[in-house]
């Protein structure tokens, strides 16, 4: 099937960030987490199949030279949401947006998995900065990766649960991959009060039904990934009010 050439991006590389418009009601920009970022923090050697944690005291974690959209797609996405008129911003990108702080007896400090934003916390403060001080209507994020269902909310200081929420996110799970440990995820909520509602049990999607006055979120179950006859089912559904960055049980 014939394809469509993609523009090329300052990297040499395919240019695949985008924004889409639906009408007034919405405005869609889709990231690349992948191609433009800095090289994970405290950087070792990758193990194959192992993801990489880092414990607080490596200093790359806060480092405002670091970037995982880099520097010229920030300006681009920022632009944009500033420049915009849209009633919701759905922004759309690969990887989990909340902290996930991980402490677990005789640890010596928290640790965090440096794949996703925590990797990037000056990175993910710019963001959040960004969405807070440019007031963007209704921002909303969509993220993937963690082959998990995930509805969080994304505080302006991310480690404190008591500062603003200034957007929700919504992680959707993977259609066959299995997922992390349910029970270790788990475990480590506690200490994680910006995650609303975790889920690594069920393969499936999320359905988004989007209104002018608020947003509903069904995160679909597969009943069995094996069998072509499986049937879907609502695991969870929520809300967030236009005017509001709080998530809400529907």
């Amino acid at each position: 099937m014939p394809l469509r050439r993609p523009p090329m991006g300052s990297n040499g590389g395919p240019q695949i960030y985008r924004r889409f418009r639906y009408g007034d009601l919405a405005a869609l920009p889709v990231l690349d987490g992948r191609q433009y970022r800095s090289r994970q923090p405290c950087y070792q050697a990758p193990v194959f199949g192992k993801g990489h944690m880092e414990g607080e005291s490596c200093v790359d974690l806060r480092d405002p030279k670091r970037t995982l959209l880099g520097f010229e797609q920030e300006r681009w996405l920022y632009d944009g949401l500033r420049r915009g008129d849209s009633r919701w911003n759905l922004i759309a990108q690969d990887l989990l947006v909340a902290p996930l702080r991980a402490q677990r007896p005789g640890d010596d400090e928290a640790r965090y998995w440096t794949d996703t934003w925590d990797g990037y916390q000056a990175a993910r403060g710019r963001l959040l900065d960004n969405l807070r001080d440019s007031r963007v209507a209704n921002p909303v994020v969509l993220s993937g990766d963690y082959h998990s269902f995930w509805a969080n909310h994304l505080h302006e200081r991310p480690e404190d649960p008591d500062s603003q929420s200034v957007a929700a996110e919504f992680v959707g799970t993977s259609i066959t991959s299995n997922g992390p440990s349910y029970e270790a995820v788990q475990s480590i909520l506690p200490d994680n009060p910006q995650i609303r509602f975790y889920d690594s049990r069920p393969r499936g999607y999320l359905a988004l039904d989007l209104q002018r006055d608020r947003l509903e979120v069904r995160m679909q179950a597969i009943s069995d990934r094996m069998d072509p006859a499986a049937s879907v089912s609502t695991l969870k559904r929520l809300v967030v009010e236009s005017g509001s960055s709080r998530i809400q049980e529907a």
